[in-house]
C-alpha cells in the first residue's frame, strides 16, 4: 500500500517560526515506512524507513522554540545524492526540520547525523564548517551587498574564495554575473532565491537544505526554479526541502516526507505518495 499510514541567518533565521499556525505545531499522528529501509512498521512516528548509512540521519527528534515543543519524535533520512520534499499542511512543523537540523531551534531530544557526525545541538557556524548548505525562505540574502559580494560571504570559511565554486554557480544562474556588481535588493525576488541557493552552493555541499524555494516566486518563474532545484540534485548534490507546491515537488523528488501536527504521517517515493488517495485527498487537494 502506498504512503501507509498507522493505525494510531542570512540563511540562518533567527529561530522563530515562519510557517502559519506554527505555534500550534503539536498533535498526534504517526508514520510508517514504504518496506524500502532497514526498520519499517506502522505504530510510532518514529517507524519510517531508515537507513544506516544516510548521509542526514534524524531520529526521535523532539525540538521547538523555547519552552514551545513543535516535533514529536520525527525520524528522516536522506541518503547520498537523494531529492527529499517535506510537504504538509500550514503549521506541520516542516520549517521547523529544516531549522532544527542546522541547529536553530530548542532540541528536546533525539538526534541529528550528517555524515556520521552527531551534530545534536551544534550551532549554525559549527554547521556550516560539516559542509551542509541552508536557504531559509526569508531574509536569505545581504540586500547592500553586491552579487558577488554575497556570493563570496558562501566561502567566508575558507581562507580564500574558490574561484572554480564560483564560476560553476555563474554557469548555473548566468543572470547573475550578468549583474554581479549590482546591489541584491535590485534583484527580483527570482533572482534573490537564486543567488541565495548561489552562496549556499559556494562550499560545494553534499547536501542543501531548502526552505520553501517557490515562495512568493511569480508563477512563470516556479517551473525554472523546480528545474534549477533538479540541475542541482542531478550534478550529485543531495536535495532537502520544504515546498508549497507539494504536487510538484513530489512529482519531482525521489522520496517524500508528509508531516502533520509536527510528527510523521507519511513517507514514500514522490510517485506513491501522489497515487496514494489518502494523500491525495487530505494534503493535495483531490
Amino acid at each position: 500500500m502506498s504512503g501507509t499510514e498507522p493505525t494510531d541567518a542570512p540563511g540562518a533565521g533567527d529561530g522563530t517560526s515562519e510557517e502559519t499556525g506554527d505555534g500550534a505545531e503539536a498533535e498526534a499522528g504517526a508514520g510508517a515506512g514504504n518496506g524500502e529501509g532497514e526498520g519499517t512498521a506502522a505504530g510510532a512516528a518514529t517507524d519510517v524507513s531508515t537507513w544506516s548509512d544516510s548521509l542526514l540521519q534524524v531520529r526521535n527528534l523532539d525540538a521547538g522554540y523555547g519552552d514551545l515543543q513543535i516535533l514529536t519524535d520525527v525520524a528522516m533520512d536522506v541518503r547520498d545524492g537523494e531529492y527529499v520534499t517535506i510537504v504538509g499542511p500550514n503549521g506541520a512543523g516542516k520549517s521547523t526540520v529544516m531549522k532544527s537540523v542546522f541547529g536553530l531551534t530548542s532540541l528536546m531530544g533525539g538526534s541529528v547525523t550528517f555524515d556520521g557526525t552527531d551534530i545534536t545541538g551544534w550551532n549554525p557556524e559549527e554547521i556550516i564548517h560539516e559542509g551542509l548548505g541552508y536557504v531559509p525562505q526569508n531574509d536569505n540574502v545581504f540586500p547592500t551587498l553586491s552579487i558577488r559580494e554575497n556570493l563570496e560571504m558562501g566561502a567566508y570559511i575558507l581562507d580564500e574564495v574558490p574561484q572554480d565554486a564560483l564560476e560553476t554557480v555563474y554557469e548555473r544562474f548566468p543572470i547573475l554575473e550578468e549583474r554581479e556588481d549590482q546591489r541584491a535588493e535590485t534583484l527580483s525576488g527570482g533572482q534573490q532565491q537564486m543567488l541565495a541557493m548561489g552562496r549556499a552552493l559556494m562550499l560545494s555541499p553534499p547536501l542543501l537544505l531548502l526552505d520553501e524555494p517557490s515562495a512568493g516566486l511569480a508563477p512563470d518563474l516556479v517551473d525554472e526554479m523546480f528545474e534549477k532545484v533538479d540541475e542541482i540534485n542531478d550534478d550529485g548534490t543531495a536535495i532537502l526541502m520544504v515546498e508549497q507546491n507539494a504536487k510538484e515537488a513530489l512529482r519531482r523528488c525521489d522520496r517524500g516526507y508528509v508531516l502533520v501536527n509536527g510528527e510523521n504521517r507519511y513517507e514514500d517515493t514522490g510517485e506513491e505518495l501522489l497515487a496514494d488517495p489518502k494523500v491525495r485527498r487530505d494534503f493535495l487537494g483531490g
